[in-house]
């Protein structure tokens, strides 16, 4: 009997690393690691369907962070300029 072992799909991986990353950057950096953070977070979790993947919750966080990445990236650039 072969056990398959349900492994995180790299879009997920990459998608938590980047949403991470949108906090230690500036407001355009910081926007741009959060928009590849949706990219990969919605590309995970279409993946994180498939049986033998796994990172769908790891894909929802990334998401969510991303958001939150976004708004800290405007805040940034709004204390910026004033």
């Amino acid at each position: 009997m072969s056990e398959n072992k349900s492994s995180f799909s790299i879009p997920s991986i990459l998608a938590i690393i980047a949403a991470i990353l949108s906090f230690n950057f500036g407001a355009i950096l910081g926007l741009v690691f959060a928009a590849l953070a949706l990219i990969f977070g919605v590309l995970g979790l279409f993946l994180a369907l498939a049986p033998s993947k796994r990172g769908g919750g790891l894909s929802i966080l990334a998401v969510i962070l991303s958001m939150l990445g976004v708004i800290a990236a405007i805040i940034k650039a709004i204390m910026w300029f004033f």
